[in-house]
């Protein structure tokens, strides 16, 4: 369909559940984003036979700094996301323009890493590509506009959306759209991995190409396991929100790639790789000799892990037996293990910013002993997540929004798709 007139059929009406569906908001204001996208498209490589496309931002649920060393964790997708306009081109380069961000462009002939893209999202791009090269598929040029809802730095996995959506893109665009989750999953990190150098787990990446809510097993990163649950958090009386706090994660990779670093060398203590491969009672029976061999923070930070790992399974049993109150409690069990045992509340680089710790003790003021709030994510600055219940909505709402500001509090669903075309 020309771009020029997407906009005609889209306020048809024909396609608005599916919208409204994937947006998590009334048909309206999607139709008019989408058009809007698509006259960014036009104005930016012409008017061409477009395909529209969605991926959804992610919300850690538990499982904190786990997936790295081949643990547990418990994710949900949710209906923040990124949107795209793209189109084939013949010259076999991929360029997306990116509302609030420069322009990309790799030529695809050339899909080995470069380090001038070390940080930057043209590393993302041709690792993708690569990566889909790899498994056989066919690469080739593409035109894209993307514009994003899920904000850079909030906690929501911006870069794995992103990932997702490229591959989603490139398989529709040039293959036959059945590449699996996990595969993009896969893919998708080893472009943050090698492309971006930015060390991370695997579970950003496969909730935002799964969709919905998921408990996911790492012990294959590979071929990671996993279980989908479905879930009507309203129908509990309950909604998700998540807060950013603000703060940069900028300068932060050193300190996620201390907590990965610091599991393993617990770890190779006891001959292992990762500690998904130790022995949790091992690990305690012989705690002495690992705090001297390792240090306390490393071993604070492998404890951790096997807690968080048991809460994993602890908080899908709740929900799938409909217990909120059991569940709520594992919750704030996990937040605080993040807190004061994983310690990635705040970075010691800059002890004077703890937006996170402030979010965490006035959301858990606001509901009053009810609900439940925990940093998600990698920590050390951006977002917190909260449980609460509609009876507390209106007080934490206010008092999130006074000291952080109203944009900051954002009401999530859980969103059951992954990366979709949308039109084709």
């Amino acid at each position: 369909m020309k771009a020029s007139t997407v906009r005609e059929f889209l306020f048809s009406g024909e396609c608005d559940q599916r919208l409204s569906s994937l947006g998590g908001r009334p048909a309206a204001a999607e139709r008019q984003r989408y058009a809007e996208l698509t006259d960014l498209f036009i104005s930016a490589f012409g008017d061409r036979d477009v395909y529209l496309f969605s991926s959804p931002g992610r919300s850690e649920i538990c499982g904190n700094h786990t997936d790295h060393n081949n643990g547990k964790a418990l994710g949900c997708a949710v209906n923040l996301d990124i949107i795209a306009a793209a189109a084939r081109n013949g010259d076999g380069h991929i360029r997306v323009r990116s509302v609030g961000f420069d322009v990309i462009d790799i030529d695809t002939s050339s899909l080995d890493p470069s380090p001038d893209e070390t940080g930057d999202a043209a590393g993302l791009v041709r690792g993708v590509a690569a990566g889909m090269k790899n498994l056989g598929r066919e690469v080739g040029g593409f035109d894209a506009v993307t514009v994003s809802r899920v904000p850079p730095g909030s906690g929501l996995s911006s870069s794995a959306a992103f990932e997702v959506l490229l591959a989603k893109i490139l398989d529709t665009l040039y293959n036959d759209g059945s590449l699996d989750p996990t595969r993009s999953a896969v893919l998708s990190r080893k472009a943050e991995t090698d492309y971006f150098g930015k060390p991370c787990g695997l579970l950003d990446q496969l909730i935002c190409a799964s969709g919905g809510l998921v408990k996911a097993d790492f012990r294959d990163p590979a071929a990671p396991a996993s279980e989908k649950l479905t879930f009507d958090l309203s129908s509990a009386g309950y909604s998700l929100f998540v807060v950013n706090t603000g703060g940069s994660h900028a300068d932060l990779t050193g300190d996620y790639a201390a907590i990965a670093g610091e599991m393993r060398r617990v770890a190779a203590y006891f001959g292992r790789d990762v500690l998904r491969e130790c022995d949790e009672q091992g690990f305690f029976s012989n705690l002495a000799a690992v705090r001297s061999k390792c240090g306390d923070r490393a071993v604070l930070r492998a404890a951790h892990f096997f807690s968080e790992n048991a809460r994993v399974d602890a908080q899908y049993a709740a929900l799938s037996r409909g217990d909120m109150r059991e569940f709520l409690r594992l919750v704030n069990l996990s937040g605080d293990s993040s807190a004061m045992f994983l310690q990635n509340a705040y970075s010691l680089s800059s002890p004077s910013s703890q937006g996170i710790p402030l979010g965490i003790y006035l959301g858990r003021r606001a509901l009053d002993g009810e609900g439940a709030v925990r940093l998600q994510g990698g920590g050390f600055a951006g977002t917190v997540q909260a449980f609460v219940p509609f009876s507390r909505r209106e007080a934490f709402v206010s008092s999130m929004s006074a000291v952080f500001g109203a944009p900051a509090v954002m009401e999530l669903n859980i969103r059951s798709d992954g990366p979709v075309c949308v039109l084709r």
